[in-house]
């Protein structure tokens, strides 16, 4: 294995574009303090919410290549270049992919008085109300809109999506589903619970194959009538283009060792997460491929028939 090259040299900041409280901000805190341990230096977290979750990676697009300015983010890295946005940087050819870290699932909200109590609800009320339900998400681009239209167009639902207001975090965009101010959400799980358990927020369905360990009596949206539909949100890590090899391999190899220590381990089962199936190696393919998803369900949504009108049986949602 090559040196180390006397990585890191100084302090090392995990720069997240979530906010306090959000899963990528609680993830980077966990590995914040195990690379501490092994690396003997300072490592802080910084959250850099707004402009629709591009304000982070917009912050480490400017720093220096060094290594020392570390990306913590979701899906919505690889996605948000499949949507039409005047970004001061561009989401693969500014980044090296440096790790995978961990996925799980999203679960679709309402609000309690929203009067849907299931998927067949959602759809019989986009039907009775042809583009007038309303959709948040953490911003155009991200896995909560992507996974939210991925879902309208198998479900043939007719919705209006409402974009994070500037510098809301995740936790503001739930809470809004809560009062009421929208009408849906593909939310991350660890927000939403809290909610969801004091009964503000219903849960629709979780975006995964299997079921989530932290939701174990909500459906997959996959039971209720859409076969296939497998949306996880997943995390990596990523440093400014130009990085030496070096650098981004050393990088690499200790946030991997970080996610398989026994400390980071038990944050993901209680977090209802787990570690990512692939190995570091192929994390620049993956994360080309999602961004090629994202590509591919932004130009469905644009052909999709603005007038569906689904036929509803059996109580499931309608498979396309």
């Amino acid at each position: 294995m090559p040196e180390r090259t006397g990585f890191p040299a100084g302090s090392v900041r995990l720069v997240e574009p979530f906010g306090a409280g959000g899963g990528p901000d609680l993830l980077a805190r966990e590995l914040a303090a195990r690379l501490r341990a092994t690396w003997r230096r300072p490592v802080v977290v910084e959250n850099v919410p707004g402009d629709g979750s591009t304000a982070a990676p917009a912050l480490v697009a400017e720093s220096p290549a060094d290594g020392h300015t570390v990306l913590i983010n979701t899906s919505a890295h690889a996605y948000i270049g499949a949507v039409p946005h005047d970004l001061p940087y561009h989401p693969l050819e500014d980044f090296s992919p440096v790790a995978p870290l961990t996925e799980q699932a999203y679960v679709f909200v309402t609000g309690r008085d929203s009067g849907i109590g299931t998927l067949h609800d959602l759809v019989a009320a986009a039907a009775a109300r042809p583009a007038e339900l309303t959709f948040g998400s953490t911003g155009a681009g991200t896995g909560s809109h992507l996974g939210a239209a991925l879902l309208n167009l198998e479900a043939r639902v007719t919705a209006v999506h409402v974009p994070p207001a500037p510098g809301d975090s995740i936790v503001e965009v739930v809470a809004e589903v809560a009062r009421g101010v929208t009408d849906y959400l593909l939310s991350p799980i660890s927000i939403a619970r809290p909610y969801l358990e004091a009964g503000t927020l219903v849960a629709l369905g979780v975006s995964t194959a299997r079921r989530s360990p932290w939701l174990p009596d909500v459906p997959t949206v996959a039971e209720k009538g859409i076969d296939g539909f497998d949306f996880p949100i997943w995390y990596g890590a990523w440093v400014r283009a130009g990085t030496s090899a070096d650098i981004v391999r050393a990088l690499g190899n200790d946030l991997s060792d970080a996610m398989a220590s026994s400390e980071l381990q038990g944050w993901c089962t209680r977090h209802g997460a787990e570690p990512m199936r692939i190995a570091t190696a192929e994390f620049a393919r993956f994360v080309t491929d999602e961004a090629r998803r994202a590509a591919a369900i932004i130009q469905r949504a644009g052909k999709a028939d603005d007038s569906p009108d689904p036929t509803i049986e059996d109580e499931q949602v309608p498979r396309t």
